[in-house]
């Protein structure tokens, strides 16, 4: 039941550390952005090439206050906060627990309720902040909007989209809402899922990766063939120059329907991209970049992004099939990928909506969003009794 008498006008302000960004945002009526603030720590772990928990952490610490101040300061103050969402679940436990500390304290000592929100749940909702959607190909470049960077934003973002230029699949983001039935494809670096959403906080995992998750594995791909982290944006540049047919790589074949495996794919470009410089397979991983051209690597990378984004393509396809939706959703790091959008808006029948590049990655408007509508149907939760789940599911 909702705790307020009326839902127009309610000001969520969301707050999402699972891992790697922190950020805080205001939305009104789930679906309007009043502000938007994300620290983002891809200098940072770049140098790893990948995340380190504990570093992300540590750093989340640093500046999650002033993070969360701004986003308030910019939506006119706490006397204008309605309520507060936290990202509780899945992430990384270090990184959870400063945000849901955080959000916590903030219930208590301003008196606003406290809605938990899962990780993967907000990545859907990033579909109801104003989408860019999927149309024909007829549609021209000239009517194409142009995507923009917010100021909030660090160059480091800036730089994680250059690959992610406009396309003759993306319109503007004044757009209508999903309408249920939702069937969402949920794609990032730890999620790989097929989900149906009958409606509001009614989840059913339809489909679900057996093992890597998609962007994890573009970001190892990344690393082997000698491509900057992250691997995403980085492949999808690189593939850009490469020819796409060049290497012939295997799409796993699985005994339930709507499940992914990628773990084959990635062995898979390592035993080509060894064969290819003329090693076997005990050749290391790490020395491969060194021995390949830039044509060959772009090769690989246009490739192997052709192999990856027919396998989760096929799977939507046979999913929208079978369940006959009234919406098609794209969710996580990943939905930025053009490639992506284009075989999807080609191949799928109806309007597809994509988030926004700037919601694609983790940020706090989407986690305002879900939040939303988590107060029209249930109650808050007591901030002193409030614990993180790194590893829990969506169902």
């Amino acid at each position: 039941m909702s705790i307020y008498a009326r839902v127009e006008e309610v000001k969520v302000l969301g707050i999402e550390t699972s891992c790697d960004e922190t950020a805080a945002a205001v939305v009104e009526d789930g679906t309007r952005v009043i502000s938007d603030v994300v620290n983002s720590q891809i200098d940072i772990h770049a140098r790893y090439g990948g995340v380190v928990p504990e570093v992300a952490a540590r750093s989340h610490i640093e500046v999650i206050n002033a993070v969360i101040d701004e986003a308030v300061r910019e939506a006119g103050g706490w006397d204008s906060i309605d309520a507060i969402a936290v990202t509780y679940a899945p992430g990384l436990i270090g990184s959870l627990m400063v945000g849901t500390l955080a959000a916590r304290t903030l219930a208590i000592t301003k008196n606003k309720p406290l809605y938990p929100v899962h990780h993967i749940e907000s990545h859907i909702y990033a579909n109801w902040l104003g989408s860019d959607v999927g149309v024909s190909n007829s549609v021209t470049q000239e009517a194409v909007a142009g995507v923009t960077t917010p100021a909030s934003r660090t160059q480091e973002d800036a730089t994680r989209n250059d690959a992610l230029a406009p396309s003759s699949v993306l319109l503007g983001t004044d757009v209508a809402k999903p309408v249920f039935p939702v069937l969402a494809l949920v794609v990032s670096g730890g999620h790989t899922q097929l989900i149906l959403l009958r409606g509001h906080g009614d989840f059913e995992i339809i489909g679900t990766t057996r093992d890597d998750a998609v962007g994890e594995v573009f970001d190892k791909v990344a690393k082997m063939i000698g491509l900057p982290y992250p691997g995403g944006p980085s492949i999808s540049k690189a593939a850009l120059n490469g020819d796409r047919t060049r290497y012939k790589l295997p799409k796993a074949k699985l005994d339930t329907p709507y499940d992914f495996s990628f773990s084959g794919l990635k062995t898979a470009v390592l035993r080509a991209v060894q064969a290819e410089v003329g090693k076997d397979f005990t050749f290391p991983s790490s020395e491969l970049p060194g021995l390949l051209s830039e044509a060959k690597r772009d090769d690989f990378a246009a490739s192997f992004e052709k192999t990856a984004v027919d396998t989760l393509v096929d799977k939507l396809l046979l999913a929208y099939n079978a369940y006959q939706p009234g919406a098609v959703v794209i969710a996580g790091g990943v939905s930025a990928n053009q490639y992506l959008r284009k075989q999807i808006t080609e191949r799928i029948p109806i309007r597809v909506d994509f988030p926004a590049l700037k919601y694609c990655t983790d940020n706090g408007a989407m986690v305002a969003s879900a939040g939303y509508f988590h107060t029209l149907r249930l109650a808050p939760t007591d901030p002193y009794n409030l614990e993180v789940t790194p590893h829990l599911k969506l169902t």
